[in-house]
């Protein structure tokens, strides 16, 4: 996991709520457009961004783009967030 991209990535209102919108599984890249009032080109800006972040995943079938969560990704950052606010909480601890 590329921290700086992961959090690149996240720092976004949009990609944040791309994330939201594959939580319940995969989605057409027009079906996502739709949810969104912008252009192509942004929105697959946004999803270059996604995907370098490893965050989410793409097939082709057909003309059709399909994305879905990176749920390995998605698994580690939350491994990651999980582990700093448990060091966070033992900091504190030691220092009362």
């Amino acid at each position: 996991m590329s921290s700086n991209k992961t959090f690149r990535a996240l720092a976004d209102p949009t990609r944040r709520e791309i994330l939201a919108l594959l939580r319940h599984g995969e989605i057409t890249a027009g079906g996502l457009a739709e949810k969104f009032d912008m252009t192509k080109p942004a929105m697959s800006h946004h999803f270059a961004v996604l995907k370098e972040a490893d965050l989410i995943i793409s097939r082709r079938e057909g003309q059709q783009i399909w994305y879905g969560l990176n749920t390995t990704v998605v698994q580690d950052l939350m491994a990651w967030a999980t582990q700093l606010v448990a060091d966070g909480k033992k900091s504190k601890r030691k220092h009362r």
